[in-house]
């Protein structure tokens, strides 16, 4: 089957594209459907956004869409950034203004307290039609330096304390098995293949 992805982000894009190798799923790019916009993430919730971007793409593209929406949730900044995280330093921020602002967020809370938590939520439309929400958790530590060059957004100081590493210094066979977005889409691939070959066939 087709499967078209709700994102513009190269870095995700990538990331879903590896996870789905070899299942016979084929991959597209919402950047294909040149009338399709941006979809405002205007909700509270990643469940919320992820439904909207998947629903609206989904209607407008006529092909069973997935999407999603994840970030990060700093317990002691209150679930900061949560579903600002890619806009955490404003509407135009990029990866390091987003992280800086975090640091500075949290310089004085202490080792023991800077825990986070990565949430992924995606959501697999059909045009008009149902839809499914899958979920996705990664539990870790806010370090007070970046380390490492791999992965995208705040993974570079974002711990993961079982291998003493960021997602940032971890491989990406490590990263994709462990992450909050792998374990959502396993759930998806999961759901595909218990699925009839005709259930999300384009009619």
């Amino acid at each position: 089957m087709d499967l078209l992805l709700a994102t513009r982000n190269p870095g995700k894009l990538h990331e879903i594209e590896l996870l789905l190798a070899g299942t016979g799923i084929r991959v597209r790019s919402v950047s294909e459907f040149s009338h399709i916009p941006e979809i405002e993430e205007d909700g509270d919730t990643f469940e919320a956004n992820a439904r909207k971007k998947a629903q609206t793409v989904a209607d407008l593209s006529g092909l069973p869409t997935l999407a999603d929406d994840s970030g990060l949730q700093v317990k002691e900044l209150r679930g900061l950034p949560g579903v600002r995280s890619s806009r955490y330093a404003g509407e135009s921020a990029s990866d390091a203004d987003n992280t800086r602002k975090l640091l500075a967020a949290m310089e004085h809370i202490p080792f023991p307290r800077r825990r986070a938590a990565f949430c992924c939520v995606m959501a697999l439309c059909r045009p008009r039609g149902e839809c499914h929400l899958f979920h996705g958790h990664l539990e870790g530590i806010i370090l007070e330096k970046q380390r490492g060059s791999g992965g995208f957004g705040y993974d570079p100081v974002f711990l993961v304390a079982e291998y003493g590493k960021t997602l940032a210094e971890l491989g990406t066979d490590i990263k994709n098995r462990i992450s909050h977005r792998g374990q959502a889409l396993r759930q998806v691939v999961d759901f595909l293949r218990c699925l009839p070959p005709a259930t999300f066939a384009v009619k």
